[in-house]
């Protein structure tokens, strides 16, 4: 994600996220999307994994408040269901 700045190059993105869901670990940043509701389909999301299970994970939905958490689908880029935004 290099050059996502000003035209012409600009900053990188400042994360470095792990697409591999076979090699998800707690601390790793991922790119989620929240589904149901259409305002955010098409908005991808940061969050950091905070728990890691066979069929889905736990995402660390806001760094300045540790009490959001979103259960998220286990795939390349996890799903979470609007109903918990």
């Amino acid at each position: 994600m290099q050059g996502m700045g000003q035209a012409g190059g600009g900053d990188d993105c400042p994360f470095a996220f792990n697409f591999d869901a076979a090699t998800f670990k707690v601390g790793d940043v991922v790119s989620y999307r929240v589904t149901g509701n259409p305002m955010f389909e098409d908005m991808p999301f940061a969050g950091e994994l905070v728990e890691v299970h066979d069929d889905f994970v736990v995402i660390a939905g806001d760094a300045s408040d540790p009490s959001v958490r979103y259960r998220g689908s286990r795939e390349s880029r996890p799903q979470v269901d609007s109903s918990q935004i």
